[in-house]
């Protein structure tokens, strides 16, 4: 059996951190939920969870009765979980506090747990599929082999699972595990080592030294099928492994490979399903609690964000799917993605935190693509309004497609003045108003004399009253913009003082030029 401690080791610091640990340590039973304001029914050696507990005297109440009761732990959320009153109260009653992290779901958690207890591996705090739990008892069993820590990767360097053993480790581990991802800084140093470039192209185990910055050596193999890179196992080994050691630790690549495309297939069905369930969402109509319910989409604002991959970028298909990749690898809690028609669709809560809009945004804006994909974001909206933020999402990537807005995350509320002025110019269009007016003397007089006054009379429009500025829009010199509009108002007779003149002027042009990028 595990006590409290070997526990929270085990389901992992990204989920749980222990507060108050009393002595002696308490092997843990079973997992029970606490009722607000009732007492726990909890048996000896029990994990008390506090589903329900915000206020500081429920908690210490807890707390007292978990101790009387001889259960191992009282689990809480923050903040009560960091209240100093709430860790005074169990470490008076010699119950363990543990903290839960702020994302981690409740339901998720019981599983994980009883998953631990019951010693049939820890799946990823993201639940992504019954494969792998698998993964998390095979890396046990190769770290047996190798007889040191192991992590099982994807070909993106993201951790799918990792062995129980820590007893050889360095920051570089610590971080990797943490954030489920190797960071960037230690990837350029395997980089830099051409470490990724002979698990490319060979199939046994390479050992890496190590490194000045502290890094330990590794044994890394890659992991193959068909000749598809499927990922890698990184061993941290304290030095030089044994020729028999190193092929016994390549041996077991292709029984990991099996493992990997058994959790690909899982990880695909759930997510047709999952973006089954999201599409459901973003069209509205019939069946969208049930989405919500299937998705456990909380009662909160959301966002939707489209992205559409430029023609240049080739193949849409292949581009989009490495687009769903790269975001559902998650920031934080990752977020819930469909695909409708050519536009793929991401739906995010608008709040600070793990898996929230800020977090997903700065990914966004960091995100290096060649060519770049059209990003869009409608406004934060309850879920019940979700359509209508997919469709202010698609209306900006219009904009970002004809060449109107160059944002390279285009945010609803920091461009709605487009959406005014497009709709505005599109209305204008249908109507022929482009047919009114002087404006037709001067675009034939363009198009027959090569002169530029349609462009110099929205310039002036644009910045009535100041030649200078108007004149550095069109790339001219001040005298060369004056000149162009003595010009034209000899050509036609325009009324500039008249403020409905300029205002109709100024529709006119704008239709013009939105019919050109149409």
């Amino acid at each position: 059996m595990l006590d409290i401690r070997a526990l929270v080791e085990r389901v992992g610091p990204t989920l749980l951190r222990t507060v108050v640990s009393p002595e002696p340590t308490v092997c843990v039973g079973d997992v029970v939920i606490a009722e607000p304001d009732e007492p726990p029914t909890a048996a000896g050696g029990d994990l008390v969870l506090g589903v329900a507990v915000t206020d500081r005297e429920q908690a210490k109440r807890l707390a007292r009765a978990c101790g009387a009761q001889g259960a191992a732990a009282v689990l809480l959320k923050p903040p009560i979980s960091a209240d100093d009153a709430v860790a005074a109260a169990a470490e008076e009653a010699g119950v363990a506090l543990v903290e839960v992290r702020p994302g981690a779901g409740w339901a998720q958690l019981v599983w994980l747990i009883r998953a631990a207890l019951a010693g049939t591996g820890i799946e990823e705090a993201d639940a992504r599929g019954t494969g792998v739990g698998d993964l998390f008892r095979l890396a046990d069993a190769v770290a047996d082999v190798v007889d040191a820590p192991v992590t099982i990767e994807d070909a993106h360097s993201q951790v799918l699972a990792y062995s129980a053993r820590q007893d050889l480790t360095d920051p570089a581990r610590v971080s990797t595990i943490m954030g489920r991802k190797q960071p960037d800084e230690v990837l350029a140093k395997f980089r830099a080592r051409g470490t990724f470039r002979q698990l490319s192209k060979g199939s046994s185990a390479i050992f890496v030294p190590a490194q000045q910055d502290g890094t330990l050596p590794r044994l890394v193999v890659p992991i193959r099928m068909g000749g598809e890179l499927l990922g890698s196992m990184w061993a941290v080994v304290p030095g030089e492994v044994s020729e028999e050691r190193s092929t016994a630790f390549a041996d077991t690549a292709p029984l990991v490979a099996l493992q990997l495309l058994r959790w690909r297939a899982v990880a695909d069905a759930e997510r047709r399903r999952s973006a089954e369930q999201v599409r459901l969402l973003l069209e509205g109509g019939e069946g969208w609690r049930v989405a919500v319910n299937e998705l456990a989409v909380p009662n909160e604002a959301h966002r939707v964000v489209a992205i559409e991959m430029p023609s240049s970028a080739g193949p849409a298909e292949g581009h989009r799917l490495a687009m769903w990749e790269w975001i559902t690898r998650g920031i934080g809690r990752r977020p819930l993605v469909t695909e409708i028609g050519t536009m793929l669709y991401a739906l995010v809560p608008d709040r600070a935190g793990a898996g929230g809009w800020p977090d997903l945004r700065e990914a966004l804006m960091s995100h290096d693509a060649s060519p770049r994909p059209l990003i869009a974001v409608g406004n934060a909206v309850a879920v019940a309004d979700l359509p209508q933020s997919r469709a202010q999402a698609e209306e900006l990537v219009g904009l970002l497609r004809t060449g109107q807005l160059r944002d390279r995350v285009a945010v609803y509320e920091d461009n709605w003045h487009l959406v005014v002025l497009s709709r505005m110019a599109g209305a204008s269009t249908d109507a022929g108003v482009g047919s009114l007016g002087p404006l037709p003397v001067l675009r034939e007089h363009d198009r027959t004399q090569g002169t530029e006054y349609l462009a110099t009379l929205h310039a002036w429009l644009r910045h009535p009253g100041d030649p200078r500025q108007a004149s550095r829009e069109l790339r001219v010199h001040p005298n060369t913009f004056r000149y162009r509009m003595k010009r034209l108002t000899q050509l036609v007779d325009i009324d500039l003082e008249s403020p409905n003149v300029r205002a109709a002027l100024f529709v006119q042009l704008l239709a013009d030029r939105w019919a050109q990028h149409g």
